[in-house]
């Protein structure tokens, strides 16, 4: 869970920062903090962060919990079922980073070299190259919760034509972040963010006082016809915009405003509005499609904000999907958000779970593209499941159980 700023006294301007840091940094410590939300999911409640395991991809080693045993490709279950189809892709799309991460530079070339080769010659270069540990969590269980995303289409205007729409924020100007691992090397990819008020240094603005005191007025990148699905879409953190004149803007997660997420399904649960079994975003969504009048309140009991860029056509590569967390393009059922604690970015990872829609086990090799808000622990993830109708479907009904393997490197 995030930790928001504090009231902090301000020091000398050009030490405003740094010393905001160093006093952030402390609380911090004492009460734990997170990596910054990118894409929360409604469907579960995020878990505490877990103790990092050690392999050999670069998770720090600090108080972590013994690896399992390493296996080989071939014992993995279901590896002879994948086909690999769209793996390739997902691949060339991470090694067209300027600069992959450890240890992909060397990987990627090897990986380059098999392009004439297709999915055999892929798979016998994973399974020559790379062995998997399970992933198993502090209390000993080796399964945790999988659930899915995927880019969905809004319609909106770039100017407000009518009361009824709901803006899509760019991110503020004066929204100050501050990168914790210039004072702790241990809090690496953990953010505070704030704002100044006067002489002190305040926690940013909550979606309640954002929406009810339009205090971001000017700050608007679209408006969009639907505000369950301009909220949907925060949780998403991508999707497409349909323009009045037929055009399309794409927009990507830019940033958010330091407040925790907070699931509104637990909301409704505690409400009693709908069983905890029926909760899913479907669920959510006709909820407060048929309650109107309470959708507002039930939406602010969430006081996290994601603010929206607009994307460039990708005319190069026009399958791929939104940037993720590495600004890599992301796959189609391919590509996974994991929390980056315990799984590296990039990492090559084997999912075991069942198919939302058939039910049926459904068992592949990912990547680790992406990060969530409420993908925390070390067995979670979220599968991106691309765009339309049939994305949206199995991304709103995933709600499993499963288990991950991370592969590594020989």
């Amino acid at each position: 869970m995030l930790v928001p700023f504090q009231q902090l006294r301000l020091a000398r301007p050009r030490q405003t920062l740094r010393r905001a840091a160093i006093i952030a940094c402390s609380l911090a410590l004492a009460a734990g903090c997170s990596t910054p939300p990118v894409r929360p999911t409604p469907q579960a409640t995020p878990a505490a962060r877990p103790v990092p395991s050690v392999v050999s991809t670069g998770i720090s080693p600090q108080g972590a919990l013994p690896a399992s045993a390493p296996v080989a490709l071939r014992s993995l279950p279901g590896w002879q079922a994948d086909n690999l189809d769209g793996l390739a892709a997902a691949l060339r799309r991470q090694c067209a980073l300027r600069s992959p991460p450890a240890p992909w530079p060397v990987l990627c070339s090897e990986f380059t070299s098999l392009a004439a080769e297709g999915s055999e010659g892929l798979r016998a270069w994973l399974e020559r190259r790379f062995v998997a540990r399970a992933l198993i969590d502090a209390q000993g269980a080796d399964t945790g919760l999988i659930t899915g995303y995927y880019e969905p289409l809004l319609n909106g205007s770039r100017r407000r034509e009518s009361p009824a729409q709901v803006p899509l924020y760019a991110r503020p100007a004066d929204l100050l972040t501050i990168d914790l691992i210039e004072v702790e090397p241990r809090l690496a990819g953990m953010r505070l963010r704030g704002r100044v008020q006067g002489n002190r240094v305040v926690p940013y603005l909550s979606r309640a006082d954002i929406d009810t005191r339009n205090a971001l007025a000017g700050n608007e990148l679209l408006w969009v016809d639907d505000p369950v699905d301009a909220f949907f879409l925060e949780i998403q953190g991508s999707g497409r915009v349909q323009l009045r004149d037929g055009s399309v803007a794409r927009v990507g997660y830019a940033d958010q405003n330091g407040h925790p997420y907070r699931a509104i399904g637990r909301t409704l649960i505690d409400r009693g509005a709908l069983p905890a079994e029926a909760v899913s975003a479907p669920s959510i969504r006709d909820w407060l499609r048929a309650n109107p009048a309470q959708a507002r309140t039930v939406m602010h009991s969430n006081p996290s904000v994601v603010f929206f860029r607009e994307l460039p056509a990708n005319t190069a590569d026009p399958a791929a999907g939104p940037p993720g967390a590495m600004s890599v393009p992301l796959t189609a059922e391919r590509s996974l958000a994991i929390d980056r604690s315990v799984v590296p970015l990039g990492s090559l990872v084997w999912l075991d779970t069942v198919h939302p829609v058939s039910g049926q086990p459904w068992q592949r090799a990912m990547l680790g593209q992406d990060t969530g808000g409420a993908i925390t622990g070390r067995i979670r993830a979220d599968v991106f499941w691309g765009f339309g109708a049939e994305a949206a479907r199995a991304a709103g009904t995933m709600k499993a159980r499963g288990r991950m393997w991370v592969m590594e490197p020989r």
